[in-house]
C-alpha cells in the first residue's frame, strides 16, 4: 500500500510541540512509516533551529498538500506568522493560543478532505485555550466537534498496554454519577471494533476493571459492579463481544501488560492512566476513537518548564506517527478485504 501522508500539528508554540517536531523528522527512521507534513509557524520553526544552531531544510508549502518528499526537506504548512521578537518559551499569548487552535481546526480540515490520512497532534494547553477565549476544553472536544462526532472516546495505547477510559476529565467525586449501563457499553463496542479496524485484531479480548476494590466483592465495597457495569459487559457479550470482568482494578492491568487482554475498559481517567504511564511513560500514545478521521497524539502535555531548552523527549510523537500509519494501513487493509 502506499505510504500514507500524515499531518503533525505544532501544538502549543511556547511548549516543546515545536522541538519534538524537528527531532521526531530529523530521525529518519519515521519515514519508513509516513510522508510528513508539519501544520503550525514556520517563524518558531525557524527560531529553535537557530537556537539549538541546526539547518534544516524547511519548506513552506502555500495552502496546498501537493508536494514531493524527500528525506532532506521537512514540508511546513505555514498557518500562522507569529512574531519570534516577543516570543517567550513556557509563556503562552492571545496570539499563539490562536495559534495553536487554528493549526488543529487546520489538520482536522485536510483529514476530512481526506488530504490527509491521517493527524498527529503535538501537546495544546487547556489554559491557554481559554485565554484566547476558545469554546473548546481541549484536542478530543474540538475535534469531536469539528467532525460532527457524538460519540467519542479516549484509548492510550502502547505495545503492552491499551486502556479506554469510559469517564475521561471529571472530578472523581462524580464519576459514579456518570457510570451508566450506555456509557459502558458504549465504550467495549467503540474499543472492540477499533482493535477490529485500526489494530488488526481478529476478536480482541477486552476486560472490564471494576471501579471499587476488589471490584465490590460482593457488594461489600460498593455495588456499582453489579448494577451498572456487570449488566453493561452482559449486553457486550450477548452481542458476540469477548468481554470480561468486572475485573479487580489492583490485578487486571497486570494481566492486560502480559498478554491476556488486548484492552482494558476503565471507569475513569487516573484508573487507567496511572498504570499505563508507569508502562509506557515515554512511547504511550493516545488516540481518539469514534472520530471519522484517524487521530493519535502524544500522551503528554506542553512541558512549559522545559520549552526552548532542547531537552524534551520526542519518543512519544515519534510512537504516535507510527501508530497513525498502522492505523492507516490496518483500515485500508480492511476496507479492501471487505469489498
Amino acid at each position: 500500500m502506499n505510504t500514507p501522508i500524515i499531518g503533525i500539528t505544532m501544538g502549543d508554540p511556547v511548549g516543546i510541540g515545536p522541538e519534538i517536531i524537528l527531532s521526531a523528522v530529523t530521525n529518519h527512521f519515521i519515514y519508513n512509516y509516513a510522508k510528513i507534513i508539519i501544520i503550525g509557524d514556520l517563524n518558531i520553526l525557524n527560531l529553535v533551529c537557530k537556537q539549538q544552531n541546526k539547518k534544516f531544510n524547511l519548506i513552506s508549502l502555500t495552502g496546498s498538500c501537493d508536494t514531493s518528499f524527500s528525506k532532506k526537506n521537512i514540508n511546513i504548512l505555514n498557518v500562522s506568522n507569529l512574531c519570534t521578537n516577543s516570543h517567550k518559551w513556557g509563556v503562552p499569548t492571545i496570539d499563539t493560543s490562536l495559534a495553536m487552535e487554528k493549526f488543529i481546526i487546520t489538520a482536522a480540515g485536510l483529514a476530512m478532505e481526506k488530504k490527509i490520512d491521517a493527524m498527529v497532534t503535538c501537546p495544546i494547553n487547556k489554559a491557554a485555550m481559554k485565554m484566547a477565549n476558545s469554546k473548546y476544553s481541549g484536542h478530543t472536544e474540538m475535534l469531536a466537534h469539528l467532525t460532527g462526532t457524538k460519540k467519542f472516546f479516549m484509548m492510550l495505547a502502547g505495545k503492552n498496554l491499551k486502556v479506554v477510559l469510559v469517564t475521561i476529565h471529571i472530578p472523581l467525586a462524580q464519576v459514579h454519577k456518570n457510570l451508566t449501563h450506555d456509557n459502558i457499553y458504549e465504550t467495549i463496542i467503540a474499543t472492540h471494533s477499533t482493535l477490529i479496524s485500526r489494530f488488526g485484531k481478529e476478536n480482541p479480548h477486552i476486560a472490564v476493571a471494576g471501579l471499587n476494590p476488589h471490584a465490590g466483592e460482593s457488594e461489600m465495597f460498593g455495588n456499582e459492579e453489579t448494577t451498572v457495569i456487570s449488566p453493561a459487559i452482559q449486553t457486550a457479550a450477548s452481542r458476540g463481544i469477548n468481554v470480561s470482568g468486572p475485573h479487580p482494578p489492583d490485578t487486571v492491568f497486570y494481566h492486560a501488560a502480559k498478554g491476556r487482554f488486548d484492552a482494558v475498559v476503565c471507569m475513569y481517567h487516573d484508573q487507567g492512566l496511572i498504570p499505563f504511564k508507569m508502562i509506557h511513560f515515554s512511547d504511550g500514545v493516545n488516540t481518539t476513537l469514534g472520530l471519522p478521521i484517524i487521530r493519535t497524539s502524544v500522551d503528554h502535555g506542553t512541558a512549559y518548564d522545559i520549552a526552548g531548552k532542547n531537552r524534551a523527549d520526542s519518543s512519544s510523537l515519534a510512537s504516535a506517527v507510527k501508530m497513525a500509519a498502522a492505523q492507516v494501513k490496518n483500515l485500508k487493509y480492511r476496507q479492501v478485504v471487505t469489498e
